[in-house]
């Protein structure tokens, strides 16, 4: 005879009963139930006339649930006004409406799991369904199933409070920071770190240093901070990644690590030693070129599950490919594209840095000291909209603004959007021979410590530190 699903009409009844009944149970159901908790479809009319009932703010009895049956045509397919004085009289007790209503929707979770599965096995079968397309929609239907019947319940605020004081108290024995640390105190100061769930934008004309931005902000969280951080590089190879990564960590030139100039023996152990944290690091690169967003999606599931990342950078967003059925539409293909890194970002509860070209009216434009806007943004207005911060990078001697020999490392950190903060303008170096951003302070300590090194390792001080660096 086969398997029936879940049910439990005589617990429908029940319900319906008391609802007829009781003005509270009207309440207490509309807060909790949807008309699909009801198997039976004849109850789930009912609930529904019921429901039409409450948003018209018209009181829920035997006649008024009659009068609205019958406006809706559907009376005589419930079994007439008999079967609504019928479920009046089934009523066991109105104090048991809560542990119906939990029977009700633990058998709506059972059937929603049940058709989850049949549709996942049915796409099983069908060859023409990519497979990390199943995985995906395979996670997001159980999921769905679990989540669009489960409710938070309204908080009281002492307890909400109570809550943020102890997440303030654990913050004291940490950094100070809630979110993921960027590594450098400027931007940490006004962003208190990368906010889980939060979608950060990070934009900037080509050439002006956003990979090698990004690649210091994981660096900095998965070395300084040991931690695990996801890479996605649309755009270079993990090799090309590596290399970079090796420049800034070394503190060579990037000349010598790519192999133009040959490195000395000093400087090959110097290279070995600064590498060992980076080699150690919870770093994770993913060099996929042309990535759907489906398959990132995937596969962002399985790093925040399997590997416990914090923290997701995607080099860069018009690099990724869209749903299939919006090609040729490249406005709303990217705006696809945006909101859901922004519904994965809130899925997994992570902040994901998304690296974004800007229009080439950013650098024809006149007037504002050429620094780059939120209209910049290329292709689609809905990058700024799902955005829940946008940081620009502006280089004025990229672009031509400044002539001065002195103001060729400089640059800015531009935060034109802060959905839950101030905006800013981070003054920065750019050490593009090491292929690394640095503040100020840091430079000038940096560049100390650089001409003490070399003093050291030249041949001349081979026996030992020169005596005005001791």
């Amino acid at each position: 005879m086969g398997n029936k699903p879940p049910q439990a009409l005589d617990v429908e009844e029940a319900v319906l009963g008391a609802m007829l009944l009781e003005p509270n149970c009207v309440d207490q159901a509309m807060e909790e139930l949807v008309p699909g908790c009801f198997y039976d479809p004849r109850h789930r009319m009912i609930y529904e006339a019921m429901s039409s009932l409450v948003r018209d703010h018209t009181s829920v009895d035997i006649i008024t649930v009659t009068a609205k049956l019958k406006e809706l045509g559907n009376l005589e397919a419930v079994g007439g006004p008999v079967v609504l004085a019928n479920l009046s009289e089934k009523v066991g007790s109105a104090a048991h409406m809560e542990y119906y209503m939990k029977i009700l929707k633990q058998k709506t979770i059972q059937r929603d799991l049940i058709s989850a599965s049949y549709e996942i096995l049915k796409d099983s079968f069908d060859d023409t369904v990519k497979v990390d397309d199943l995985i995906d929609k395979a996670q997001t239907r159980v999921f769905d199933a679990i989540q669009s019947n489960t409710k938070r319940e309204v908080q009281e605020i002492g307890s909400i409070i109570n809550s943020a004081l102890a997440g303030i108290q654990e913050m004291q024995g940490n950094t100070g920071l809630s979110g993921v640390p960027s590594g450098f105190v400027s931007i940490d100061r006004i962003t208190m770190g990368w906010q889980p769930s939060d979608l950060i934008i990070l934009a900037a004309r080509p050439s002006v240093g956003k990979t090698a931005f990004a690649l210091n902000l994981a660096r900095n969280a998965s070395v300084d901070h040991h931690m695990p951080v996801a890479f996605f590089s649309l755009e270079m190879s993990a090799i090309q990644l590596a290399k970079r990564l090796m420049t800034s960590e070394s503190g060579l030139s990037a000349d010598k690590i790519k192999g133009g100039v040959k490195l000395e023996d000093y400087e090959w152990e110097q290279l070995e030693y600064k590498l060992k944290d980076l080699a150690k690091a919870p770093l994770y690169i993913d060099d996929t070129p042309g990535m759907q967003i489906m398959e990132f999606r995937t596969k962002a599931k399985n790093l925040v599950k399997n590997k416990g990342v914090r923290l997701i950078v995607v080099d860069y967003l018009q690099l990724m490919q869209g749903p299939v059925e919006m090609k040729g539409m490249r406005e709303q293909e990217v705006a696809a594209i945006s909101r859901t890194l922004k519904a994965t970002a809130k899925e997994l509860n992570i902040p994901i840095i998304a690296l974004s070209q800007l229009s080439r009216q950013a650098v024809q434009r006149t007037g504002g000291s050429g620094k780059p806007q939120l209209s910049d943004l290329r292709e689609s207005g809905s990058i700024e909209q799902d955005a829940d911060m946008v940081l620009f990078i502006h280089r004025p001697d990229y672009i031509g603004l400044s002539d001065n020999p002195e103001d060729k490392d400089k640059t800015q950190i531009i935060i034109a959007k802060h959905r839950n903060g101030e905006t800013a303008e981070i003054d920065m170096l750019f050490r593009s021979e090491q292929i690394r951003f640095m503040e100020e302070e840091d430079a000038l300590l940096a560049q100390a410590m650089s001409t003490v090194d070399s003093r050291m390792n030249a041949p001349e001080f081979s026996d030992g530190i020169p005596a005005e660096f001791q």
